[in-house]
This record gives structure tokens, C-alpha cells and sequence, in this order.
């Protein structure tokens, strides 16, 4: 009975810690308030059979839709180093502003159009008004290749809440406003050294009928009258987010099947990340026939921003497609991102993040340093096939190195710190030393608090492991002698070491070289080693190659258990590497008071 009631009350207890509550801000029937927002009828759907195997358009809307979006937004001197950089990548149209929002955009645009190579558009957005069209034509004059982007939403909800307007009127009004920009544009006479190009977005199109916005996007071609060689931009947004990407890809697809002369149409798809799914959206956007893709460097833009062009692309470049923009740079496209948006990048974010390339996780690293031997081992045969477990990207294709790829904490594993050790100091440990070595770094880092960084591993290795030369014990010299007198050719061997910076002779006798200093060791300092682990390995090429022992040795320890130590020498002579690392074990029992001196 007693029993039972602590068990009621520790449940009671349990209860009042958790502070559990019933629903108080969140609904918990939110069908009263939202409902699901429902599609086209696509039953004979194609999209989920297709695969990209090109690149789309890209067009990058940093400078417009990203800067809007920003609490400080960039200076003219920070736009120009960011449309430089967007160049520099590889972009072939570039939405620099809105010109007609103020002298400062206006005068960007100018510099834009004047320095801009003769293969990359200007593209400007104005609002649908008529003296805001003539001045955003103006901002482009003397352009090679400009693009005109005008909108106008045409969701229920925008029509009808914020704009009073039907359907009828926004046909008539979009008409009106392509009649307006081809009459200043590609049919005026006095602008033909430019190739003008319109875009038209059916603002809100994730939210509009998919019937209408084809029925408007066909008047407004009708109006345009584009060609194959230079077809209208029709640009879908999901300017809210308010479906899963599925249901973007069909009503992509419906808008592919249903507009006509589609040949003469590049439908473009402009995906918000409200819901966490842009690049998905995006992704399947073009699987379902969109030929352009636009979006921020880093998924900049409002609210919780536009596609992220980097990981849509890269996603591409993982798959063997080429993007055809250069993220090479990625370090130097992150520090021009922060500096002109003031943002910092999420160390999650895909690809470009400071933790993504990264593993802490001991399984993790220790399948990566397996990863990279097969790796190594493929290469040498003219196999260049990237097949890395957790990392789907090679770091240096996008400028980065791999020290960042193995971080080591209290969480890590002997795969973590042995990889430190092989990348740092060319060392390869046999696996019981990555093992016993695993578990002095995790005390360290559990004693710190913190993750430990290159160094302070290198450094616990040399430390508890490796012979150095200032040590209580050094080696001064040693000769080895075949013993004559002996039927089986045993070793004899003779050292001087220094011990407390005092000259101490030693001598033994055994099999090889190593066994007759384990010999003159064992009598030396009273307590028998025996050898029972070696390695050993070259740490460079040609003749000045050095090697590196690996040592481990048993011996019984003063409660009458028996203790096995590693230790680790390096040496241009193998033999004198090996008689170090037995050396690195005595200096380190001599640290623990495990022996005397």
C-alpha cells in the first residue's frame, strides 16, 4: 500500500514539474478556423515520373525582393558588391530593383545596365500604374537585354479584400498594363538596341484558381505577342505558401498543359518558404514543366523568405546535373551575404552552414574516416565516384577544406579524434589505440565543457602518447649486435638514455631489437613489459620518408593486474621509432607514478 502511494504521489509530483495544461492559445479542432487549400483535378498528373536533367533559368531577386525585405536595407555601395558577386556566379538575369520606388533605386538600375555584361538581363518590377511604368522604363534605356516585371494579384482573397476588383477588371487592367510596356518597349522605334522581354505575375497565384490565371496570363500574351526566340515570362508565385509542393506541381502542370502557344510562354515558378517547403516546391515546379526558377542566395526575402537558390542548385549538382552557377566560393558568398544583408547564415543551412559538413556523432565519424579510405583507395584506380556516408557534397567543390568535417566533443567516438590525428599529424592509429585514446579525449571534453579543437587533440596525443625529446626519459643512443655465440642469431642490444637529465647505460638481450630493449627496460626499472601489439607505417614519400611505430606492451601493475599501454615514435630510422614509442609508454607511467625513477 505504501508502495503504491509513492508511486501516485511521484506520478503527482511528475504532473505539477511538467505543468501540463489544457489547450490555451492553439485550437484543438483548428478545422473551425482553417481549412486545406484544394488544387486542380490533375488524376492524370505527370510530374511525379519526370526528373531534372537541365538547369533552369535562374533569376536572382537578392537585390529587389531580398533588399525589401531587409530592416537595414543595402546601401549603393553594397548593391554594387553583391550584383558583382551575383555575376561573378553565374547569373544571367538579375532583378536589381524597383526603380520607381525612389531616386537611390532608380540610379542603382543605371549602374546596373551600364556595367552589366551584354548576356545578362536587367530585370525591374513596377506596380501596374502607367506613370510607374514610364519611369521603370526609363531606369532600363540602353540596355542590352532588359525584362519588364509587372503584377497584379489575382487571388480571391486579394481581389476581393484588398483590391475590390473582379475578375473581369483584372483582366482588362493587366491588358491595359502590357498594351502600356510594349508600346514603350519593343514597339517604340527609338529602343530597338534593346531586347525587351516582359514578365507577368499573376501575384498570389499559390492562392488563385488555376482556371483564372490561365484565362489572365492568356490575355496578357495576346496583348504582348511574344515569339519562340523571345518568349513572355509568366511568373507563378507562391507569393504565401499555403499548399504542400505537390499541389504547387500540379497547378504548375495544369498551367504548362492549358496555356496555349507554349512554345512562346517560359513559365517560371517563384516559390515563398511559409511553410518550410520552397525548395521543394521548386524542385517539383520544374519537374512539372517550369523553365525558371527565381529565388534569393541563402533564401532571403519576406517573411520566411524566397526559394534558397544555392540549395536548389546544389541539389541539382548532386544529382550529376550541372546548375551552371559556380558556388565554388561558398566562404566568400557567405561573408558577402552578411555583410550587405546583416543576417547571419544558420549553421544548419543546407549546404552553406558551418555545422552541415561537420560530424560529432561518434558512429558518424567513424563511418566518414572509413568512408575516406575507400575514397582513397578508389582514386588510385581512376575512380572519381563520390560515395561518402553522411556527406552527399565534397567540401572542396564548394571551397571548403576538411578540417570542419570531423568536430570532436564528449559525444564523439574513436573515429572523431583518430581523424584529427590522421588529417593533422599524418598518424593512421591501429584501432585498440583509436579506441583507448577515444577515451581520453571524451574525459577532456567532458572535464572543458566544449567541443576540443585540432590542436588541443593533437596536443592530449603527443601528451599521453608520443616521444617528444623533453621527457623525463630520452634516447641518446643505442647500438644492436647479432649475438654470435647464439644458435638462433639473438639480439643484443645497448643504450644510453637520459633519465632526470642524468647519463643511465642499459643492456638486454631477445629475438630482435625491440625485444632486447624491452629486455634492458624490464630489468632497468624492475617491472617485466612484454610486447603485444605493432604497427608501423610511412609518413611521406621519397628518401627522407619517416616512420611512424605504433607499440603496445602488458605488464603487471602494483595490485597485481595486468595494464596494457600504447605508445607512438617517429623516426627517419624504423628502428629508432620503435625504441621511442617504448619509450613514450615509460614517460607516461612516469607521469601516472606507475613507476619509479
Amino acid at each position: 500500500m505504501f508502495k503504491q502511494s509513492a508511486v501516485l504521489l511521484e506520478k503527482a509530483a511528475q504532473k505539477v514539474a511538467y505543468n501540463i495544461k489544457p489547450y490555451k492559445n492553439m485550437l484543438k479542432d483548428p478545422s473551425k478556423k482553417y481549412s486545406a487549400f484544394k488544387g486542380p483535378k490533375l488524376a492524370d498528373r505527370t510530374w511525379p515520373n519526370n526528373a531534372i536533367t537541365k538547369a533552369p533559368r535562374w533569376l536572382s531577386t537578392d537585390l529587389r525582393d531580398g533588399n525589401q525585405a531587409l530592416p537595414d536595407p543595402m546601401s549603393v555601395a553594397e548593391k554594387k558588391e553583391y550584383f558583382k558577386k551575383l555575376v561573378e556566379v553565374g547569373f544571367k538575369e538579375i532583378e536589381v530593383s524597383f526603380p520607381s520606388a525612389s531616386q537611390t533605386d532608380f540610379d542603382f538600375t543605371r549602374y546596373a545596365v551600364e556595367t552589366a555584361p551584354d548576356d545578362v538581363a536587367i530585370q525591374v518590377l513596377t506596380q501596374s500604374r502607367e506613370h510607374l511604368v514610364r519611369r521603370t522604363v526609363e531606369s532600363v534605356i540602353g540596355a542590352k537585354k532588359a525584362i519588364i516585371h509587372i503584377y497584379l494579384a489575382t487571388s480571391d482573397t486579394f481581389r476581393d479584400v484588398v483590391f475590390n476588383m473582379s475578375k473581369e477588371e483584372a483582366v482588362a487592367k493587366a491588358t491595359e498594363i502590357t498594351k502600356l510596356v510594349k508600346s514603350l518597349t519593343k514597339d517604340d522605334p527609338k529602343r530597338q538596341e534593346t531586347q525587351w522581354s516582359l514578365e507577368f505575375s499573376p501575384e498570389c497565384f499559390s492562392d488563385t484558381p488555376s482556371e483564372f490565371a490561365v484565362e489572365i496570363c492568356e490575355a496578357v500574351k495576346k496583348a504582348w505577342e511574344p515569339t519562340v526566340e523571345n518568349p513572355i515570362i509568366f511568373n507563378l508565385p507562391a507569393t504565401v505558401e499555403v499548399a504542400s509542393p505537390n499541389i504547387y506541381a500540379d497547378q504548375i502542370e495544369y498551367f504548362c498543359r492549358n496555356i496555349s502557344e507554349r512554345e512562346k510562354v517560359c513559365v517560371s515558378v517563384h516559390p515563398h518558404n511559409d511553410r518550410g517547403c520552397g525548395v521543394a516546391a521548386a524542385e517539383l515546379g520544374v519537374m512539372a514543366g517550369a523553365d525558371r526558377v527565381e529565388g534569393c542566395l541563402f533564401g532571403n526575402g519576406e517573411r520566411t523568405g524566397n526559394v534558397d537558390l544555392i540549395t536548389v542548385a546544389l541539389n541539382m549538382y548532386t544529382n550529376g546535373v550541372s546548375p551552371e552557377l559556380d558556388f565554388s566560393d561558398i566562404e566568400g558568398l557567405i561573408a558577402i551575404s552578411e555583410k550587405c544583408n546583416k543576417i547571419p547564415t544558420h549553421p544548419r543551412a543546407p549546404y552553406s552552414g558551418s555545422l552541415v559538413v561537420s560530424a560529432f556523432s561518434g558512429s558518424h565519424q567513424d563511418a566518414i574516416k572509413k568512408g575516406f579510405t575507400k575514397a582513397e583507395q578508389r582514386a588510385a584506380t581512376g575512380d572519381e565516384a563520390w560515395k561518402m556516408p553522411y556527406l552527399p557534397l565534397d567540401p572542396k567543390d564548394i571551397g571548403r577544406n576538411y578540417e570542419a568535417v570531423i568536430r570532436v566533443n564528449s559525444q564523439s567516438g574513436k573515429g572523431g579524434a583518430a581523424w584529427i590525428i590522421l588529417r593533422s599529424l599524418g598518424l593512421d592509429l591501429p584501432r585498440t589505440l583509436q579506441v583507448e585514446f577515444s577515451s581520453v579525449v571524451q574525459h577532456e571534453a567532458d572535464n572543458l565543457g566544449r567541443e576540443l579543437k585540432s590542436e588541443e587533440i593533437n596536443n592530449l596525443f603527443k601528451k599521453h602518447y608520443m616521444y617528444t625529446g623533453k621527457s623525463v626519459i630520452t634516447l641518446e643512443d643505442y647500438t644492436s649486435t647479432k649475438n654470435k655465440k647464439s644458435e638462433n642469431n639473438s639480439r643484443e642490444i645497448s643504450a644510453l638514455l637520459r633519465v632526470n637529465g642524468k647519463p643511465v647505460e642499459i643492456s638486454g638481450r631477445g629475438n630482435g631489437p625491440i625485444s632486447a630493449f624491452i629486455d634492458a627496460i624490464s630489468k632497468h626499472f624492475g617491472i617485466m613489459f612484454e610486447v603485444v601489439n605493432y604497427n608501423e607505417h610511412n609518413l611521406g614519400s621519397g628518401n627522407q620518408d619517416k616512420a611512424a611505430t605504433y607499440i603496445e606492451v602488458s605488464y603487471l601493475n602494483s595490485t597485481g593486474d595486468k595494464v596494457n599501454r600504447w605508445g607512438c615514435g617517429v623516426d627517419n630510422d624504423v628502428g629508432e621509432s620503435s625504441l621511442k614509442a617504448i619509450i613514450a609508454i615509460l614517460n607516461d607511467l612516469i607521469k601516472k607514478r606507475e613507476i619509479q625513477v
